[in-house]
């Protein structure tokens, strides 16, 4: 047995398909859904509270000094 991916191009493709597995010729299934999961999700406590901190200290502190004038 052989397993390809194609792509819908019509929807009168998709009742042939069916039509096709209804004669036991293919078999059609529907690939998994990826779960998409947010970045915050993602890298949620990743870092220390206290590693955090300074992070966010040191982004302000650049930030700060692009808005100084030179």
């Amino acid at each position: 047995m052989e397993t390809v991916t194609i792509q819908l191009l019509n929807k009168r493709a998709l009742k042939l398909l069916k039509e096709l597995e209804e004669l036991h010729l293919i078999k059609v299934t529907e690939a998994p859904k990826k779960q998409t999961q947010s970045l915050s999700d993602r890298f949620a406590g990743k870092l220390s509270n206290d590693a955090a901190k300074a992070l966010h200290q040191h982004v302000k502190t650049l930030r700060d000094e692009w808005e100084r004038d030179i």
